[in-house]
């Protein structure tokens, strides 16, 4: 029993620091009139805060392979239709992008394919996203401040 509170005393600072990160990328949706939270950024959001210190979740990486997961997706959009075939196609550019500029982060992937699926302007999904990533790191930064217990975020910056 004694176990069992000790992990759930451990889970609510974690958990509480991914839903106020995706309620704040919520509420900025709601008042700008645009759909902000994607399900790659509520991933992204896991894994900022369930693995603070590895490579895959410091800002850099977090900001830069959704980027880029957004430009597989309009690239492949700008070759062919929507289909999941071109959203396998992006995904797959964006595993090759994300590792080539050793930026991985699997979330960016599905980026990538709501990118292709759903067709939204570049002129305002964009900056939203880049947007959104800053809110996640920023709640991955006041979590490991707030929570004396959790590892420090972020490791490093870029």
């Amino acid at each position: 029993m004694r176990r069992a509170r000790a992990a759930a005393a451990a889970v609510v600072p974690g958990c509480g620091a991914v839903v106020a990160a995706l309620l704040a990328i919520a509420a900025i949706g709601a008042l700008i009139g645009e759909p902000v939270l994607i399900p790659s950024l509520a991933a992204s959001a896991a894994v900022l805060h369930h693995t603070p210190t590895l490579p895959t979740a410091q800002p850099r990486t977090v900001v830069v392979a959704h980027l880029l997961g957004a430009a597989a997706g309009y690239a492949v959009l700008a070759a062919a239709p929507s289909s999941p075939w071109s959203a396998a196609l992006a995904a797959g550019l964006t595993f090759a992008a994300t590792s080539l500029t050793r930026t991985p982060h699997s979330p960016a992937c599905a980026t990538a394919v709501v990118v292709v699926f759903q067709g939204p302007a570049p002129a305002r999904f964009v900056p939203l996203l880049f947007c959104a990533t800053v809110v996640l790191v920023l709640g991955g930064l006041v979590a490991s401040r707030l929570h004396r217990s959790a590892p420090r975020y972020p490791v490093r910056w870029w």
